[in-house]
């Protein structure tokens, strides 16, 4: 449904500087019906893909095909395949309602309106914005507009959706509610959603497949299920009271496996990562050296925020 070939985009540097390659020969694509995360820290290049396949940034080379349709050569039929959230919940109009928002956003499309109505009213349902359906957005909560501001991307039945961080700004329940949503877009109506976020939950819960940019490049592309399988270690968490004395700092400092996490006079918090059982031994003895008081040993679930972490330590050569 999207394929990228050999991407790239340079902006221009500061005065004096060479410019600024933002992405550098990138390569994917997404099937029909899939669920992707794009992935990557600030200025990764992540955003900047996104909106070079939405046709609102040129690449300076390479090809972009939605649906089969080259974006540079068949702009309009290209885009009429693809619907964009760009930056949360900006996408909607805060004087209009959220049916007038429905209804305008279907216009932009070509579509009428007025012959959309049961879609209309479809979306306000499975988006739980029936009783809001007549308020302006400027009234509804932030995970009300952000829903809105979804449910106006699939109003035109694009068949590629693109959400650029879905579930930013928004509560612990309203950000369920979107997982959940975005799930259950894919599986019933079959769409292709490709998004970017830097929330990790959202991308175990969500996300079939992750991308991840650094650098320009793209540094990992695999299902989420094998990232955590390939990333597999054991992680323990030790708590002692108090804080460490200057030899045991410098010690423990100098293991690559472990971060102090924590440190206050009430209690110090490490975590070690076990690439051997000899480095637990190793730390327990540093604290027992100096009759530091554990409180507790426990062992930490493994999770994407972590794998996330670990393949942007790699760098581009992880690729």
């Amino acid at each position: 449904m999207v394929r990228v070939e050999a991407l790239e985009k340079a902006y221009p540097g500061r005065k004096g500087e060479p410019p600024v390659k933002a992405v550098n020969n990138i390569s994917f694509s997404v099937g029909e019906g899939s669920l992707v995360g794009l992935l990557g820290p600030n200025g990764a290049g992540k955003t900047t893909t996104v909106k070079m396949l939405c046709g609102l940034v040129k690449p300076d080379s390479g090809r972009i095909f939605i649906n089969g349709k080259e974006l540079t050569k068949r702009r309009i039929p290209a885009l009429a395949e693809v619907s964009a959230v760009l930056e949360g919940n900006r996408n909607v109009y805060w004087r209009l309602t959220a049916r007038e928002n429905l209804e305008f956003f279907a216009a932009l499309k070509g579509l009428n309106p007025a012959a959309l109505r049961s879609e209309i009213d479809y979306y306000l349902e499975f988006f739980q914005l029936v009783e809001k359906s007549d308020v302006e957005a400027r009234k509804l909560s932030r995970g009300m507009q952000q829903k809105l501001a979804i449910a106006a991307a699939l109003i035109a039945n694009s068949k590629v959706v693109l959400l650029d961080e879905p579930t930013l700004g928004l509560d612990v329940q309203a950000s369920y509610e979107i997982r959940q949503l975005l799930k259950k877009i894919v599986e019933e109506q079959g769409r292709t959603v490709i998004l970017t976020t830097h929330d990790m939950n959202v991308v175990q819960d969500t996300c079939e497949r992750v991308i991840i940019i650094n650098q320009g490049k793209i540094v990992a592309d695999d299902s989420v299920h094998n990232l955590l399988d390939l990333f597999r270690m054991k992680v323990y968490k030790i708590v002692i009271q108090g804080e460490l004395n200057a030899e045991q700092r410098q010690a423990l400092g100098a293991m690559e496996e472990v971060v102090i996490e924590e440190e206050s006079p009430q209690r110090t918090v490490i975590s070690v990562r076990l690439e051997g059982s000899q480095i637990l031994y190793d730390v327990i003895g540093i604290l027992g050296s100096y009759n530091s008081v554990l409180e507790s040993i426990d062992q930490e679930q493994n999770n994407f925020e972590r794998v996330f972490l670990e393949i942007l330590k790699g760098g581009v050569e992880s690729a």
